[in-house]
């Protein structure tokens, strides 16, 4: 076993840590028990590659720029808009290269590479997945107004506003007018 293949492994082991750690942001919004980072991260890529399929963008770029958009905050942790205010951390392009720093050269460049294109939101690509982000935090502070949470409307005003494409604007629109269970109805008699 090469350093680089365990180095490569720990990578796996940190990106781990985000199954467990929770998005803070939401608590100032009052919510107990907020989603994970990792459940976050699935969702956006879900939308991103959903996005980028309605904006004929590479769905499965978009997807990957989504999966790796937060796994700096293993090392940062989950520092909400507020806090932003208050605390310098470092770049996501420069934790990126910290985790990876050990791991298989390939790897290393590779997902490097995407976290620089995400962090620089030059291509369509990197757009579509800053607006997945978005939109799910929208999605999720919906879902979190309909269990109650009051203080997420705030949220869902100021993330819906920061939408860029046609998509996830008409999106937003969607869900916006519907109820958050509303998809039960399709099996439901």
């Amino acid at each position: 076993m090469t350093d680089q293949t365990q180095g490569t492994v720990h990578f796996l082991f940190e990106m781990g840590m985000l199954k467990r750690a929770k998005r803070s942001g939401w608590w100032i919004a009052g919510v107990k028990d907020p989603e994970t980072i990792a459940e976050h991260s699935f969702r956006v890529a879900l939308i991103g590659a959903t996005l980028a399929y309605m904006e004929g963008a590479d769905a499965a770029r978009v997807a990957l720029l989504c999966t790796l958009h937060d796994t700096q905050e293993t090392r940062v942790g989950d520092i909400p808009w507020i806090g932003r205010r208050y605390v310098t951390a470092a770049s996501n392009s420069d934790v990126t290269r910290d985790q990876l720093s050990q791991a298989h050269p390939a790897v290393a460049k590779g997902f490097q590479a995407v976290v620089d294109e995400y962090e620089a939101a030059e291509t369509t690509e990197a757009k579509v997945a800053r607006d997945a982000d978005k939109l799910e935090c929208m999605i999720q502070g919906l879902e979190y107004l309909a269990q109650g949470y009051q203080p997420a409307q705030e949220w869902v005003d100021s993330t819906r506003k920061k939408l860029v494409t046609k998509s996830a604007i008409e999106l937003a629109d969607a869900a916006q007018s519907m109820s958050t269970t509303e998809w039960q109805r399709v099996y439901l008699p």
